[in-house]
């Protein structure tokens, strides 16, 4: 098996997709801190951020369209430098001096939109650019990178928001972006077109490819699941960190394992191929259940650092292995189309565990919310070994379509 690297194309998607990751973890952390110095306003930082969620929701599932109809590369290009021009614009507005915020909620604006159309390229384009006996190294590849810039880019955007000032920060994730584009243009990846025909049909076809597999659709409720419920820790941890547990340190520590077990967990699977590779991903993700609980009794500070970490170790395994699994089982010009609805969910489930858990534990105390996240989850992604899909589906030794097997380039 020839590595992944070894490849111009992937090799030069693979330096995009690091700078346009660490764009996309540096910007929420610095926009934090550029909008609460601007304002000091809680509630200006949550306009902020959700103008750059909601294009994103509302958007994706038209993304995945447009990358199947045509060539991800030119779509991830255009998305990058849409993003590009969306900091330009946010760092001008800092570097004003007198930022207005509608400014700033225009920038998100785009930037969510932007997110939008390029999120369900990423399939397509390693699918794109490496051979299938190489697909699981690529996609542990990009999943080490994923948790890498997860791990620095909050840190490398609070070190320059501190140090040279939110409004050349924000200059510096632009040139990320732009820096992307260049790299992503010089790539090649091969493309299957599929016939014109309305949005609502192709739309439909999508849904059809989603619906007709019962492992898929199961595991993406589990998928949404999990998302919901890290949703709620992460609402309440940080509290229950500062008041029960010994402090800041205490919640820093376990972000910061659980982005190491997050690359941890990729790097494992590119070298563990389980036979029965969705129910051994799914089962694993039911490891976030452990510090649900152990946080809603308040249990030792190394014991909840230690289960988080595991617990997105487990999410590190799943990332690429789910990836390789859907890259060679879903008709290659469907795609884009299907990972935008897997997104889709995931991204929606979120907001509602970030919005529920802290009213249900004004209600009833953090300890009920954290316990009942712990049960479904652990509920939901134990119970799909319970779908006959979901035991059956081994991981395929060969691409599902002549044309993935065989590919005609089209560079553009």
């Amino acid at each position: 098996m020839t590595h992944p690297l070894r490849g111009r194309d992937f090799r030069l998607l693979f330096a995009a997709r690091v700078l346009s990751l660490t764009g996309d973890a540096a910007v929420p952390a610095a926009l934090a801190l550029a909008v609460l110095r601007a304002t000091g306003s809680t509630s200006a930082l949550a306009l902020v951020l959700g103008c750059a969620m909601v294009p994103r929701l509302l958007l994706l599932p038209l993304g995945g369209v447009l990358a199947d109809r045509l060539n991800a590369r030119g779509v991830a290009l255009t998305t990058d430098l849409a993003g590009a021009a969306a900091q330009l614009f946010a760092a001008l507005e800092l570097l004003s001096g007198e930022p207005r915020l509608w400014h700033l909620a225009a920038a998100q604006v785009i930037g969510g939109a932007a997110s939008a159309f390029q999120t369900p390229t990423v399939s397509p384009l390693i699918a794109g650019t490496v051979e299938p006996s190489g697909l699981q190294k690529a996609n542990s590849l990009m999943g080490v990178a994923n948790g890498a810039t997860r791990l620095a880019g909050p840190a490398l955007a609070g070190t320059f928001v501190l140090t040279i000032g939110p409004g050349w920060t924000f200059l510096l994730d632009s040139a990320s972006f732009a820096a992307s584009a260049a790299i992503l243009a010089l790539a090649r990846v091969r493309h299957v077109p599929i016939p014109r025909r309305s949005l609502r049909a192709d739309l439909a076809e999508g849904w059809s490819e989603v619906r007709s597999r019962d492992w898929y659709w199961t595991s993406l409720i589990a998928h949404g699941v999990w998302n919901g419920t890290s949703a709620v820790l992460l609402t309440l941890g940080p509290a229950l960190a500062v008041d029960r547990l010994g402090g800041e340190g205490v919640w820093i520590a376990t972000v910061q394992v659980g982005a190491a077990g997050l690359v941890a967990g990729a790097l494992l699977a590119a070298r563990v191929r389980p036979r029965r590779p969705v129910l051994v991903a799914n089962v694993g993700l039911a490891a976030l259940a452990l510090p649900l609980a152990l946080f809603a009794v308040a249990a030792p500070a190394p014991l909840l650092v230690a289960a988080y970490g595991l617990a997105l170790t487990g999410l590190g395994v799943l990332n690429p292995t789910w990836e390789t699994v859907v890259q060679m089982t879903i008709p290659p010009q469907a795609l884009a189309r299907v990972t935008s609805y897997d997104w889709l969910l995931s991204l929606a489930a979120a907001p509602l565990g970030y919005a529920l858990a802290p009213w249900a534990a004004s209600v009833w105390g953090p300890s009920v919310p954290l316990w009942t996240a712990a049960v479904l989850v652990g509920a939901a992604c134990l119970g799909t070994a319970a779908v006959p899909g979901v035991r059956r589906l081994t991981m395929p030794v060969a691409a599902p379509d002549a044309a993935l097997a065989s590919p005609q380039p089209q560079a553009r």
